[in-house]
Order: structure tokens, then sequence, then C-alpha cells
């Protein structure tokens, strides 16, 4: 039956113009938003809750002190065309701005904007941003 739910997977990442693979380690509550030009590295690491819009980019850097892949936290909302790159760790209850682009840690409870991202500290940030919230 795996080898069903992963071949439907490829077919629908397929048509949705959708690269990850069935592999990553994801949390619950994963959403996608709009499902185009989206690619995560196999490596990545992805907490629960997660909201990630088209145009993401989730990728490896292959040299210098942040070779490697991004580890996301829980309840973290990635808006449109938003680069992460890196052996980065974001937090919890990150909101990622659309265009941003990170390769540097992002502490928990934070907003972040452009390039170089700029980290703003709130409370809540990701307050009625993240869409169907699992709690288990």
């Amino acid at each position: 039956m795996h080898k069903f739910y992963k071949k439907l997977f490829e077919i629908s990442a397929k048509k949705n113009g959708i690269e990850f693979s069935v592999d990553n380690e994801i949390g619950y509550g994963f959403y996608i938003g709009h499902p185009y030009g989206i690619t995560i590295n196999p490596n990545v690491v992805i907490g629960n809750n997660v909201n990630i819009h088209k145009g993401v980019t989730i990728g490896q850097e292959n040299r210098g002190k942040r070779k490697g892949t991004p580890r996301i936290g829980n309840k973290v909302w990635i808006g449109v065309n938003s680069t992460i790159v890196g052996n980065i760790v974001v937090g919890d209850d990150v909101l990622i701005a659309p265009n941003t682009y990170i390769n540097c840690n992002i502490p928990d409870h934070s907003i972040v904007v452009g390039n170089p991202c700029i980290i703003k500290r709130v409370d809540n940030a990701t307050k009625d941003y993240i869409n169907r919230i699992v709690e288990i």
C-alpha cells in the first residue's frame, strides 16, 4: 500500500510543480497554500503546522559554515517566493514575509522580512496566519 501512496504523491507533485521527496521529514498539519514552483531539498526537516506558499525554495548550501539544509520549527508561515538555505534553524511561531531570503538562524516568535533578513521579535507572530492547525 505504501508504494501506491508514494506513486500517487509523485504524480500529484509533478502535476502541481512541487519538488520534494516522500522521504522528507514533515510534521503534521503541513499546508501548501498554492502548489506551484515549490522546491524542498530531501534533507530538510519541517515541523508541525507549517504553511508554505508558491515559489518557495528550501534548499541546501554546499560550502562554508552553513553547509547543509534548514530545520523548520512548528507554526511557521512561509510567504510567496521566499528562499531558505543552509544549515540553519527557523524557530517556532515564525512568520516569513513574501520574497524574503534567509540564510541565518531565526529565533522563536519572530517576523522576518527582506534580504538581508530583518528579524523582529513578536509574540504570536503567526496568529491568524496558519491555516488548518492540527492539534494532537
